[in-house]
């Protein structure tokens, strides 16, 4: 038998074997080849896949996009070239470059009115406390 069980995979990779399961379900990772006995078998590809994914998630990637990125990876590689694939990984990383950047913006604003809000006067934070009071309307 060429290849490696589901077990040996995930001892290769430090990921459960549900984990690889999941992957395979949900169509982030191909499904593998079988043996006569319809064991599964899976090749080094694999282990640079897995490993491809937990680095991915380690940069803040969603399965969902990850899923995408190997998917576009598989199809520029396999209909053109590996420059095609080294470019869609590189815009890839730039569009997650830009997403953090916009992410970033948005929490120094947020930054920025809670620090407002640690230099308001005293008196201007207790009128605004005293509106979260229930008053009986008169």
């Amino acid at each position: 038998m060429e290849g490696m069980t589901r077990g040996e995979l995930a001892k290769q990779t430090g990921v459960s074997m549900a984990t690889i399961r999941y992957y395979e379900d949900s169509g982030i990772l191909p499904p593998p080849a079988r043996i006569a006995n319809g064991y599964r078998v899976y090749s080094e590809d694999y282990v640079v896949k897995i490993r491809f994914i937990k680095d991915a998630q380690s940069l803040g990637y969603p399965l969902k996009q990850i899923k995408e990125i190997l998917h576009d990876l598989n199809q520029g590689i396999g209909k053109y070239s590996l420059e095609s694939g080294e470019e869609i990984l590189k815009e890839r990383v730039r569009d997650k470059i830009q997403e953090i950047d916009e992410r970033i913006a948005t929490l120094r604003s947020i930054q920025t009115l809670l620090s407002s809000l640690l230099e308001m006067p005293k008196e201007e934070i207790h009128d605004y406390l005293q509106s979260f009071q229930n008053r009986e309307q008169v």
